[in-house]
């Protein structure tokens, strides 16, 4: 996912850079969609039901589909699009590459922490409602992270 992600981030930034240059307007038509799929997520977290004992119907992706998914990804793309309009402010492919760089590096440590929490938060989450009362917060705490998208400036 790592070199994936590395190899995606300068097609991706430069045509976006270039989206936003000949069509202005698509910067805000990318943070209204942006914005509506996460209060559309922070909805289905708040009211996401526990899941079924013991019922595991599926298996994990492997390395390679997790990698693949990641084209289709909307959290990835609104990421990726977002980051580099924002923190790629000179247009050229060395502040490119230092935010696919920097957002790599973070998604590899942010995985690996949010995994090993993850694994210690599920014995703490065994009733429904410690549980729910723990995605509504999850769900209260994404809806806090598009205060600065729709600040003003």
């Amino acid at each position: 996912v790592v070199n994936l992600q590395l190899a995606t981030g300068k097609p991706v930034g430069m045509g976006v850079m270039q989206l936003f240059e000949v069509w202005p307007p698509a910067y805000t038509v990318l943070k209204v969609i942006s914005v509506a799929y996460l209060l559309w997520l922070a909805w289905k977290i708040a009211h996401a039901s526990p899941p079924a004992e013991a019922r595991q119907q599926g298996r994990p992706l492997t390395f390679l589909q997790s990698a693949g998914f990641q084209w289709i990804n909307p959290k990835a793309w609104t990421m990726a699009l977002g980051a580099i309009t924002l923190y790629a402010a000179s247009r050229d492919l060395a502040s490119l590459l230092w935010v696919v760089g920097t957002y790599v590096a973070a998604g590899v440590l942010s995985t690996t922490v949010w995994t090993t929490l993850g694994r210690q938060l599920r014995r703490l989450l065994r009733a429904p409602g410690q549980l729910r009362l723990f995605n509504r917060v999850m769900a209260v705490l994404l809806l806090a992270s598009l205060v600065p998208a729709l600040l003003p400036g």
